[in-house]
């Protein structure tokens, strides 16, 4: 039997085809054997703010099912907490420090790293996010979205999705961050004396009220969260979904987001994955959400680059066990660079920071201690003219805290807790000290376990070429140029209105 030439050319071109088709297009086997991915991130939430944390005032039933239909993370910890390295830690399964200009907030990030939805989308996945995913900063340096392509809602990306193509949907917000409506949360019936303030704030109605209208961004996130579900559920998807919920880091108020306390670096987390997950698990095993990149990948059968510092968590995700999982899960560590630039003129650098979280202890290492971790005061000098405690988002309780600072002894220390000078070192007994108040780092019965976790911190910081403890920080994290702005005091903001305010021309 002899074929016509023009039937052996399209033959052979229909059999190359099939071999470097990708791999959902291959087989109904490959479609089905990969989940689909939710990944579900609030901007400015963290621990523990949620129902299944044991919050008293807080309605988070969406999470809470997800907790209790999966598994529930009790020490998970974002590698810097600021949005940007947060997120380019997440996108890369990489220390932020390891990032480069990346390690900044509002930067930019290297093209050279590569991030876990580009390599999910080049194995197959359908690929894509909704609102806040990579960011805040510059992104022309990429041909395609660090995140994979923007869609306007949650349907579009649904609606453009390939039927049975695997997908990896990062569905972001901007909830809880700040601007908030003022007084919302108490307005939809929240107990404000019920509210568990953390102890490194005064009490005060103006700060519980602030708590509870941020409670309610929280609420909102958790409530949009639900649809998505709910609409997987009605496609038949869910069964066939992990759905990983988390912050980028802790809430927009002092000694909270851009601090490396368990108020600004630790952050909730819950997992869902029918038939894989047992339910009604609480793991207490150390985990960064640079392990999420990993995971996902593993999961996704894919390759795990050697430059991610990650580690995948499916072992611990198919254990049936709840506690400690993995021994060596017994720390993590945290880090901060620039957040704002903050201080006062001409210097353009961050306040940087490493820390090494145990069980039992919290010691953190400032490199700067002469620099002020809130930002100066002094808005008339500051590096981004204006710019007043830049580090801490502007909001009631801020400024309460600053007008009311010598009211007495108690706002006092809790003023200089949130906005002081540190030492070099801060050394937090966690047993006897969870809310991470009172420093021990010169008390000589600490001497020991301080040198023991500093020499441990240092060498992972050295291991990981982290270019701070290299000596190499300042040109890689201080000298790079700030896309952003920064909280201003509000004479600032009332001159420049004035300033800006248009002429009888211009209104016309």
């Amino acid at each position: 039997m002899r074929f016509h030439p023009v039937t052996v050319i399209l033959l052979v071109t229909f059999l190359f085809s099939l071999r470097a088709a990708p791999v959902f297009a291959q087989s109904n086997l490959a479609i089905d054997s990969r989940p689909n991915i939710l990944f579900a991130i609030a901007d400015d939430w963290g621990w523990p703010h949620a129902g299944a944390y044991g919050d008293p005032v807080i309605k988070t039933p969406t999470f809470d099912r997800i907790a209790k239909q999966g598994v529930l993370f009790e020490n998970a910890f974002v590698s810097s907490p600021s949005c940007t390295p947060s997120r380019n830690a997440i996108l890369t399964g990489q220390h932020h420090w390891r990032l480069g200009w990346g390690g900044n907030l509002w930067s930019k990030l290297d093209t050279k790293h590569r991030t876990f939805p580009h390599l999910l989308e080049e194995s197959g996945y359908f690929v894509g996010h909704f609102r806040k995913s990579w960011g805040p900063g510059k992104h022309d340096n990429w041909e395609k979205h660090p995140a994979g392509k923007k869609f306007k809602s949650v349907d579009a990306f649904f609606e453009a999705r390939p039927k049975h193509q695997p997908f990896c949907f990062w569905f972001g917000a901007s909830d809880p961050h700040r601007p908030y409506k003022k007084g919302s949360g108490k307005e939809s019936g929240m107990n404000l004396s019920k509210i568990k303030l953390f102890e490194h704030y005064p009490e005060s109605e103006e700060i519980r009220s602030d708590v509870a209208d941020y409670y309610w961004e929280v609420q909102r996130f958790d409530r949009e969260l639900g649809d998505v579900l709910n609409k997987l559920e009605a496609m038949g998807e869910l069964e066939n979904t992990i759905v990983v919920v988390t912050g980028d880091h802790g809430m927009p108020f002092p000694r909270c987001k851009a601090n490396i306390y368990d108020s600004g670096s630790r952050v909730p987390m819950a997992v869902h994955w029918p038939g894989v997950v047992n339910p009604g698990r609480r793991v207490s095993d150390f985990v960064s959400t640079t392990d999420l990149a990993p995971t996902f990948l593993e999961l996704a059968k894919v390759d795990i680059p050697a430059a991610m510092t990650g580690k995948s968590w499916m072992n611990i995700l198919r254990s049936d066990r709840s506690g400690r999982m993995e021994p060596e899960r017994d720390h993590v560590l945290i880090g901060k660079e620039r957040h704002v630039p903050c201080q006062e003129a001409p210097d353009s650098g961050g306040t940087p920071m490493r820390a090494i979280r145990t069980d039992d202890f919290l010691l953190i290492r400032n490199f700067k201690p002469e620099r002020w971790p809130a930002g100066t005061a002094n808005w008339q000098n500051a590096f981004i003219n204006g710019c007043w405690y830049g580090d801490v988002d502007n909001g009631p309780t801020k400024t309460y805290m600053i007008e009311n600072q010598d009211k007495d002894e108690d706002h006092r220390r809790k003023f200089e807790l949130a906005f002081g000078k540190r030492p070099e070192f801060e050394l937090y007994d966690l047993k006897k000290d969870p809310s991470q108040l009172v420093n021990v780092a010169a008390d000589p019965r600490f001497a020991e376990i301080k040198n023991q976790l500093n020499d441990r911190l240092s060498r992972e910081l050295i291991d990981s070429n982290d270019p701070r403890i290299m000596g190499n920080g300042d040109e890689v994290f201080d000298q790079p140029e700030y896309f952003g702005h920064g909280p201003r005091h509000p004479d600032s903001q009332r001159r420049r209105k004035k300033s800006l305010k248009p002429t009888s021309e211009q209104k016309h």
